[in-house]
């Protein structure tokens, strides 16, 4: 914080105290102690920064350091206190920032609720969009997922955090389409390539299975092991125009997990005959905020969740339909297993254990 900006937050709550409104300024002191020093502070408008600084991305402290001591904003008794809060999301994505505006009607606490609003135009790399930002400004109106206000309570700190959870599973939600997303736009990719040879692979498996059986190669009748713990998620087979396609989702634990669970996948001589047996993508959230991600059917690195698709191809070009019943596949992996509930409040376990879905099956050895 800026020695301008923590004089501005001391000369603030100095006012509070000395116009009897003790409350507000006892409720600001323990938000700056819960936040950290530097999170809480008079909100700075855009017209009142130099010029050279963006209003969309407004740094209130270098703001504050910028501004003239008799162009700094002060707040008079009889008027709305903005209040700017900067944080983050809770786990598991504490690196996220998030950045917030509370302003506080002269009759609050006592018969005036306060009114959140989203500062941040983007939550990560995502824009925000209108509806998160119309449930931020209803936090404390709505009367199913909003806060609870009583007249003489002080209501800010419940109010930001539950705006902290909210945007939480909101970023969640993004993620996991962004997963399955890339693993559709890098199947699009491969399968330009593939398909050419699809056809004929068809033809010589059908002449395969109408071969006496003393021509058939001996194949291995048990699959390879898998790790203690390790659990797969297998979707019920979505059929279309003679294609099949079945999803796969595991919870992995360690770097070296990502081959054993494709090799075991291919040790089953189903999936090893499919015309696209190991579509996969990964991601893994490593420490210090470093992302590591795979797209690639032999990837080596850990990954927190593993989604395989496996595709049999019946002799009927798809088309674009292909795409969509490859994200479709992942998708119902994901929610079978897990992966897609909404994270638990701060302070919870996060949501996402692998296990058995409901209508899918699970591996386990």
């Amino acid at each position: 914080m800026s020695s301008a900006d923590e004089d501005g937050l001391a000369e603030l709550l100095q006012s509070l105290t000395v116009n009897e409104f003790d409350a507000v300024a006892m409720e600001l002191e323990a938000l700056e102690a819960i936040y950290g020093e530097g999170t809480i502070g008079l909100f700075y408008p855009s017209h009142s920064a130099p010029s050279s600084l963006d209003g969309d991305a407004l740094d209130r402290k270098g703001a504050a350091s910028a501004l003239e001591e008799k162009e700094r904003p002060r707040w008079t008794p009889g008027e709305k206190l903005r209040i700017d809060v900067q944080t983050t999301l809770p786990e598991p994505y504490p690196d996220v920032p998030l950045h917030l505006l509370v302003t506080l009607p002269p009759t609050y606490p006592d018969s005036s609720p306060p009114q959140l609003q989203l500062l941040s135009r983007y939550i990560g790399p995502h824009g925000v969009d209108s509806a998160l930002f119309g449930a931020v400004l209803r936090i404390y109106i709505s009367s199913t997922d909003g806060v609870e206000w009583t007249p003489g309570d002080v209501a800010v700190y419940d109010g930001v955090e539950n705006v902290r959870e909210r945007c939480g599973r909101w970023f969640g939600e993004r993620k996991s389409e962004e997963l399955a997303g890339e693993m559709m736009r890098e199947e699009e990719y491969r399968v330009r390539v593939e398909e050419h040879a699809a056809v004929t692979k068809v033809a010589a498996e059908e002449a395969e299975a109408a071969a006496p059986p003393a021509r058939r190669q001996e194949e291995p009748s048990s699959p390879a092991e898998l790790p203690d713990g390790l659990i797969i998620t297998s979707t019920p087979p979505i059929i279309f125009n003679k294609s099949t396609f079945v999803g796969h989702a595991v919870k992995l634990t360690s770097p070296g997990e990502v081959p054993l669970v494709l090799n075991y996948l291919l040790s089953d001589r189903k999936i090893a005959k499919a015309t696209h047996p190991i579509i996969n993508a990964w991601r893994c959230d490593g420490a210090n905020g470093v992302v590591h991600q795979d797209n690639d059917d032999d990837g080596e690195n850990a990954a927190d969740v593993l989604v395989v698709v496996t595709r049999w191809y019946g002799g009927i070009h798809l088309g674009p339909d292909r795409f969509k019943l490859i994200n479709q596949a992942a998708r119902d992996a994901l929610e079978l297993g897990g992966f897609l509930d909404a994270p638990e409040p701060a302070g919870g376990k996060s949501a996402g254990k692998a296990g058995k879905g409901k209508g899918g099956k699970s591996s386990k050895h």
